[in-house]
C-alpha cells in the first residue's frame, strides 16, 4: 500500500479519521483485470464486503467464470456445490490481495466478508454449521463470515465468535437489535476465552443499514404530506445511525468488554452498511460525509467510492456531537404516528428475503450455465 501522495483528498482525509474504507463489491472480473489491487493502492480501500446479491449480480454477468463452470459441469457437482465452490474461490483470492493490509493492520482490516446461505437466516443450528465451512472452505485468516441479525442469528453469532472465527454481522436495523448483537459478541468472547483461545485473533464488524432506513421513512412522511412531514426527509437514517454509534460508546466502555479488552479483546466496530443513497435528490456522499467518526467502517458500492473521491466533503467527526439532535428528529417521526419498530421490522424481514430472491436467482443462473456447459461437453 503506498497511499504516500502528500495530496489531501476526501478518501485519504476519511480515512485520517478513523474511517475505514471498505467496498462493497466483488467479482472475479474485479479480482483478475487489477482493479482491486488498484482500489487498494489508490483509493484507500482496505477491505470488502460481499453478498448474495453481488454474486448474483457478478455471476450472472459471466465474465471470468466459463472455465471454472465447465470443469464443476465436467465433474457433475450440484448447483448448489457450484455456487459455493466460486464464490469462495473468489472470497479467497480477494483476501489473498488483501493480506497486506490485514498483516500491516494486525488483522483489523483487509478483511473480506462471506454470507451464510441467506435461506439459514431463522435456523440457528445450520447458521453455526455453514460459518464454519465457509471459514474451512475460505482458509484465510481474514475472512469474515456475514451472520443476519436475526433472532436466530443472535446466538449464532456468539456460538461462532466463541470458536474464533471473526464474524461481519449484517442486516441490523435497529437499536435495540444492535444492543442485542453487541451482546452475543461479548458473550462469544466469553466462551471463547473460556475456551483459552487467543482473544485478540478474533475480530468482528456490526453492519447497521442506513440508506434502506430513510427510504422506508421517507415514503410514509410523503403519505402525512404536512410541512412538518416534509422537514425531516433524509434525516431519520443518520440519527439512528448517530445514536447507534453511541450504544457502542456506551457498551465498550463497560466493564464487561474492558475486562475483556484487557484479555486482548478488539472492539466490535459498526459499519455503515447501504451507504449508496436511494433517493436521487440527496447528495450522493450523504451517508459518507455525514457519518464520520472514529473507529467506524464505511462500506461504499463503487459509485459511492467514486463520488467520494470525487466531491466528499469530510469535516471531521459528524457523529458524536449530533445525539441530542438525533434523538429530536426519531421522536419528530415517531410523533407523527409513524412506527419506528413496525418500520425497522420491515426493512430486516424485507432484507432477508431481498438476499433469498438474490440466492435463488443466482442458484437459477448457475444451474443453467451448468446444463448449457454439460450439453456442449456432449
Amino acid at each position: 500500500m503506498s497511499n504516500a501522495d502528500s495530496t489531501v483528498t476526501p478518501l485519504k482525509s476519511l480515512a485520517g479519521e478513523g474511517v475505514s474504507i471498505w467496498l462493497d463489491d466483488l467479482s472475479r472480473k474485479r479480482i483478475e483485470s487489477g482493479n482491486l489491487a488498484e482500489l487498494i493502492e489508490n483509493s484507500h480501500v482496505v477491505g470488502v464486503t460481499t453478498n448474495p446479491s453481488i454474486f448474483q449480480a457478478a455471476i450472472g454477468s459471466g465474465e471470468g467464470y466459463e472455465e471454472q463452470l465447465a470443469d464443476l459441469a465436467t465433474r457433475g457437482v450440484t448447483v448448489d456445490e457450484a455456487v459455493r465452490m466460486m464464490t469462495t474461490a473468489d472470497v479467497r483470492a480477494a483476501a489473498d490481495i488483501l493480506r497486506p493490509v490485514y498483516d500491516a493492520t494486525q488483522g483489523r482490516d483487509g478483511r473480506v466478508s462471506i454470507e451464510v446461505d441467506p435461506r439459514l437466516a431463522h435456523d440457528t443450528v445450520a447458521t453455526v454449521a455453514e460459518a464454519k465451512q465457509l471459514s474451512w472452505l475460505v482458509d484465510r485468516p481474514n475472512v469474515m463470515i456475514k451472520i443476519p441479525a436475526t433472532k436466530a442469528g443472535l446466538p449464532a453469532i456468539t456460538e461462532v465468535i466463541g470458536l474464533g472465527i471473526s464474524v461481519n454481522v449484517t442486516l441490523i436495523f435497529s437499536l435495540d437489535r444492535y444492543k442485542a448483537v453487541m451482546d452475543a459478541y461479548l458473550a462469544g468472547l466469553e466462551k471463547a476465552q473460556a475456551a483459552g483461545i487467543d482473544l485478540a485473533g478474533i475480530h468482528s464488524v456490526a453492519s447497521f443499514f442506513v440508506s434502506r432506513v430513510d427510504a422506508e421513512i421517507d415514503k410514509r412522511l410523503d403519505q402525512v404530506g404536512t410541512d412538518a412531514a416534509t422537514s425531516l426527509k433524509g434525516r431519520a437514517a443518520l440519527a439512528n445511525a448517530r445514536l447507534a454509534y453511541e450504544a457502542y460508546e456506551e457498551v465498550f466502555a463497560s466493564g464487561r468488554a474492558s475486562r475483556l479488552e484487557a484479555a486482548g479483546a478488539n472492539k466490535q466496530r459498526p459499519l455503515w452498511a447501504s451507504t449508496g443513497v436511494k433517493d436521487p435528490a440527496y447528495k450522493d456522499t450523504l451517508y459518507v460525509d455525514e457519518l464520520v467518526a472514529p473507529g467506524t467502517v464505511n462500506t461504499m458500492p463503487e459509485a459511492t467510492l467514486k463520488a467520494t473521491a470525487d466531491h466528499g466533503v469530510i469535516t471531521g467527526d459528524t457523529v458524536t456531537g449530533g445525539y441530542e439532535q438525533a434523538r429530536a428528529d426519531l421522536k419528530a417521526v415517531d410523533a407523527l404516528g409513524i412506527s419506528y419498530d413496525e418500520v425497522v421490522q420491515q426493512l430486516e424481514d424485507e432484507g432477508v428475503a431481498k438476499f433469498d430472491v438474490a440466492w435463488n436467482d443466482l442458484l437459477g443462473t448457475v444451474a443453467g450455465r451448468l446444463a448449457d456447459k454439460e450439453a456442449q461437453a456432449k
